[in-house]
């Protein structure tokens, strides 16, 4: 955020750069507007307190707020709401701003197994939400290391095969962009879409 500055592009679609600091901001430190980012019928609350944040706050300094975590009264301050909570949605965003640069900045390179394990656990519990408007079947496929997430029941069944950080990509919608190979029959291949996943 600091080397590419506020009106660049990301791939959350009509964010800018601002946008996303101000969402990060918000989501930490105003649960009621929080709510407004997860419940479609509360989202006006949560545009609007996003654009109160810009209209108060120069980006630099929203970026400082990001970078410096929650405030101090947030729940996502507790070190294990953190964790469950903040490291895909850190990981996701972090890759939301690099891959959507017409020149992107060099891939950091892997994660360490610690981080890709840390990610993959945190799919197990989110597969489900992601995949839920999936026309098929999903499974998640790790390529580093034993390890299979069924997302839902439904048939035919396409794979997605990855790291589990391009999976965590994959599984929140960014398919366009993650590193995954997707494989299934030609019926379950012709229903999905990339685009069918995410919140």
């Amino acid at each position: 955020m600091d080397s590419v500055g506020p009106d660049a592009p990301t791939l959350c679609a009509g964010w800018t750069t601002y946008d996303l600091a101000a969402h990060l901001v918000l989501r930490e430190g105003s649960p009621l507007a929080a709510v407004g980012i997860v419940v479609p019928q509360l989202e006006r609350l949560a545009d609007r307190g996003m654009e109160s944040l810009k209209t108060r706050t120069p980006y630099p300094q929203l970026v400082d707020q990001v970078r410096g975590g929650p405030p101090l009264l947030s729940p996502f301050r507790a070190p294990r709401v953190d964790r469950a909570v903040n490291a895909v949605e850190y990981f996701v965003h972090h890759e939301d701003v690099r891959r959507a640069q017409a020149d992107p900045s060099p891939d950091p390179g892997r994660l360490d197994r610690r981080d890709e394990d840390s990610l993959w656990r945190r799919l197990s519990g989110l597969g489900r939400l992601l995949a839920k408007r999936a026309k098929v079947g999903v499974e998640l496929v790790r390529t580093d290391a034993p390890g299979v997430h069924r997302l839902n029941g439904k048939e035919p069944t396409v794979a997605a095969r990855g790291l589990p950080s391009e999976l965590v990509l994959f599984a929140y919608g960014r398919g366009a962009v993650a590193d995954v190979e997707v494989e299934g029959d030609e019926d379950a291949l012709r229903e999905f879409d990339h685009r069918q996943m995410g919140l």
